[in-house]
């Protein structure tokens, strides 16, 4: 019996970005992206998106108005309960940890 792989699919890409470096920032940029045995283009794209993305989950203001507002003060005063999940995840490197992006 044979097992078939699926086939990777590829994702369409139609958008452009442009920008401009210093001379230096492109020699460290360049030798990331090698010591990473990625393309310049891969190494910047995956280190800005890890970076938005960070960024993005790194807001900590959170708006709510009345009853909401109880209740999420009640939810925080809650006494912690024990979740398998979340100490599977805390057992592993943390994504940051790793050597490149």
């Amino acid at each position: 019996m044979t097992t078939t792989q699926p086939i990777a699919k590829r994702t369409v890409k139609s958008s452009r970005l442009g920008f401009r470096t210093t001379p230096e920032q492109e020699v460290v940029l360049r030798r990331a992206a090698e010591v990473c045995h990625k393309s310049l283009t891969e190494f910047i794209m995956d280190s800005a998106y890890q970076a938005a993305e960070n960024a993005l989950l790194d807001q900590r203001m959170f708006v709510v108005s009345g009853n909401r507002y109880q209740n999420l003060l009640d939810l925080l005063d809650r006494p912690a309960e024990e979740n398998i999940g979340l100490r599977d995840l805390f057992s592993r490197p943390a994504p940051w940890d790793e050597q490149c992006p």
